[in-house]
């Protein structure tokens, strides 16, 4: 299984440069940075990393085409794939805080993100021409500088909808807080879709982008996971069921507003949710662990590649280094 790395989104490309270095030298394969509205430019962030390293792939985490034309898309992705000889690497969603930001409402969402991909692949070809979809239009589109090999292009997928389409035509599927699981429930949604369209289901790269809060201490790990909860789908109605039971969840979703309180204050205090629920999500739902008990998550990890995995995305927040170092050195090596 790939090991990947999500670095926190306001960082400076000087830091992506020192931090993507790190984790090429610890055999991670990709660098990913999360596409905000209130940060770097997400392709341009990437370019001095691009110019100083040899293997490692980089891109962003998600782009929608209701927030950016996909042939704008495309010429921002060529453009780094190019300064990276070939190593750069995209999700596509439908949705997302930037889009809803910008005051757009997506729609149709499955076609949409379907036509995104089928312009960035024509572009990515290098072969001039035009595109008529049903959401998306291109008078001309002339991409002949296009010289090194294709960016690897993700759907960003959690819904059976999006899981499905995406299989007959994605290069590969990034799915996002995926208990192993429901890692299984996708693979029985696109397994059968890929061996239809003749592609082979091991061969099919399939990411999640997962929560890393690994710290000196539980304790420590526990308050810093408790701060994101809010970002992460496993406390929404579609999820909390993976983690807890249905008693549980009732008492989660009336809480949804104080998980976004805590993430507006940066606290791990959570009103009116019961610390015993509190740490079934965090431990269930999220890496968080005392680095001494580390060998739990590589059997994690472990567990996520027998269910069907091939890749993961380890979101790091705080000391970006020692979650470089402990993914390079413990979970690399093991799975």
């Amino acid at each position: 299984m790939r090991f990947d790395v999500i670095l926190y989104s306001d960082l400076s490309a000087d830091d992506m440069l020192r931090l993507g270095r790190m984790a090429e030298e610890y055999g991670l394969g990709g660098v990913w940075i999360a596409n905000n509205i209130n940060t770097r430019d997400a392709f341009v962030n990437f370019v001095p990393l691009a110019m100083q390293t040899r293997e490692i792939r980089m891109g962003p985490i998600a782009v929608s085409p209701f927030e950016l034309h996909p042939q704008k898309m495309a010429h921002s992705l060529l453009s780094l794939n190019e300064i990276a000889h070939g190593r750069a690497q995209i999700v596509v969603g439908g949705g997302g805080g930037t889009a809803e930001n910008l005051g757009c409402k997506p729609r149709r969402m499955v076609r949409a993100v379907r036509e995104c991909v089928e312009v960035l692949n024509q572009a990515a070809a290098g072969k001039p021409g035009s595109y008529r979809g049903e959401m998306y239009k291109v008078g001309w589109m002339d991409t002949s500088w296009v010289s090194v090999n294709r960016p690897m292009i993700y759907v960003g997928a959690n819904g059976p909808q999006m899981l499905h389409a995406a299989a007959a035509y994605a290069a590969g599927i990034m799915v996002s807080d995926f208990t192993a699981a429901r890692v299984r429930w996708a693979r029985n949604i696109i397994d059968p879709v890929l061996t239809e369209h003749g592609r082979e289901p091991t061969n099919f790269p399939l990411n999640n982008f997962w929560a890393w809060h690994v710290q000196e201490s539980r304790e420590a790990a526990h308050r810093e996971a408790r701060q994101f909860l809010a970002v992460r789908g496993t406390i929404y109605p579609d999820y909390i069921g993976d983690v807890v039971n249905p008693d549980e969840a009732a008492i989660v979703n009336a809480n949804i507003s104080s998980f976004l309180k805590a993430y507006q204050a940066k606290s791990g205090e959570i009103a009116g949710v019961p610390e015993n629920v509190l740490d079934k999500i965090v431990d269930r739902g999220t890496s968080a662990s005392a680095t001494r008990d580390i060998d739990r998550e590589v059997e994690r990890m472990r567990d996520f590649s027998a269910a069907g995995l091939t890749e993961i995305a380890l979101c790091v927040y705080s000391n970006p280094e020692q979650a470089i170092r402990n993914i390079g050195e413990h979970l690399v090596p093991a799975v």
